[in-house]
């Protein structure tokens, strides 16, 4: 964050409900919307879609010099709403189908994003949507765009249709001393594939202009989505395997056999790639 504060031409892609863009300390400028079939703009600032996606773009959006600064306020942010409003605050974080996911994600990469960023749960399974999903993670793969995607909080170890794709950075959460948290799914494709990242006491912003602080996987998968964009802005002319291989192996580099992934080392991962680029 002190090299770069993110580049314009590096697109993400937020899959989450609506943000509320009204927000002062949002780096509005640097957020355009796609996608017609749910408003990118939060029509109930105190719905649970609203909030979710406000959190999840602060984090990545957020002024430098608000109470809660972002990794990448320069970078651009693709918003395609998957979740709708709802004023149930006891549903913790909203759900969409793997079909309106798989829609969503074509739509991301179309409008430009070069990584996505899914902090999603799913409502209901289905085959024929979960086969939509994969070819989508297939399109995407082709497309060399980078899927980071939360791990889930149901405190269960295996795999789901979101991060069993071998092209899907799963994310695991952790505590303030870098342990898993107890409700972060687990797993060895997490294990071998994916990252942990703060999932505990994160403040971000608030969608009725507050700051706000919250916790789980969809919390942590942003702090791995917006270190890939500062590094992609560092780098721009890497390709997508480079840059995904650096954030995943950069802070270990060896072969993965256990189901707790390591912590994000985003130092680690510029020192990979910049070493790289020298010998080039």
């Amino acid at each position: 964050m002190e090299l770069s504060s993110g580049n314009p031409r590096i697109t993400i892609g937020l899959l989450d409900g609506p943000v509320a863009t009204n927000h002062p300390d949002l780096a509005t400028e640097s957020i355009r919307r796609v996608g017609s079939k749910l408003r990118g703009d939060c029509v109930q600032n105190s719905s649970a879609a609203c909030r979710h996606g406000t959190f999840t773009a602060g984090i990545l959006s957020a002024r430098r010099d608000s109470p809660a600064p972002a990794i990448c306020p320069h970078c651009t942010v693709v918003v395609r709403p998957i979740f709708k409003e709802t004023t149930r605050r006891s549903e913790a974080m909203p759900s969409a189908t793997p079909a309106e996911l798989a829609e969503a994600i074509v739509e991301c990469v179309e409008a430009g994003a070069r990584v996505l960023n899914l902090s999603v749960a799913f409502a209901q399974a289905s085959s024929l949507g979960e086969r939509k999903l994969q070819e989508a993670f297939e399109y995407v793969a082709q497309k060399e765009v980078v899927i980071v995607a939360a791990a889930g909080n149901q405190g269960t170890l295996g795999s789901s249709a979101i991060i069993r794709h071998p092209w899907v950075i799963p994310v695991a959460a952790c505590d303030l001393r870098g342990r898993p948290l107890r409700f972060t799914n687990l797993g060895s494709s997490i294990g071998k594939r994916g990252l942990m990242a703060p999932g505990e006491g994160v403040t971000s912003l608030g969608s009725e202009g507050e700051a706000y602080t919250a916790g789980g996987t969809s919390v942590a998968a942003p702090f791995v989505t917006g270190a890939i964009a500062l590094l992609w802005s560092i780098f721009p002319a890497a390709p997508a395997a480079e840059v995904k291989s650096a954030v995943v192996k950069g802070a270990t580099g060896r072969r993965r056999t256990t189901i707790v992934p390591p912590l994000l080392d985003a130092w680690a991962a510029y020192r990979v790639m910049a070493t790289e680029h020298v010998r080039r």
